[in-house]
């Protein structure tokens, strides 16, 4: 899309780096860790008989086959969160929360 936007082929061989830079976008692999965080936390705010929270502190033990194990989504946020030097405790306050797990465009 951004390289649309530009008016670049991939024949120019321009880089992803060079074309996100001139824009000021940030990568979207921030911006997805950062909603992920987002909506992490907003869970973690919600009330204990929500159904959100409930599904999220559901313990599923069942047969696992052979081989490297399912990457499931809190795996996902653990390791965002230890990226971003964050911890379940700050996910009450929710400017604070915001704050460390924001992701902005570079200006």
């Amino acid at each position: 899309m951004l390289r649309w936007m530009c008016g670049v082929m991939r024949m120019d061989k321009v880089r992803n780096e060079y074309i996100r830079g001139s824009l000021k976008v940030a990568p979207v692999t921030e911006k997805l860790r950062g909603n992920r965080l987002s909506w992490y936390g907003h869970v973690k705010r919600r009330d204990e008989t929500h159904v959100t929270k409930k599904a999220m502190s559901m313990n599923v033990d069942g047969w696992r086959g052979r081989g490297r194990p399912k990457k499931i989504w809190m795996d996902c946020v653990r390791s965002d969160m230890e990226d971003r030097g964050v911890s379940d405790s700050v996910t009450g306050d929710r400017t604070e929360w915001k704050k460390k797990t924001y992701c902005t465009d570079p200006k």
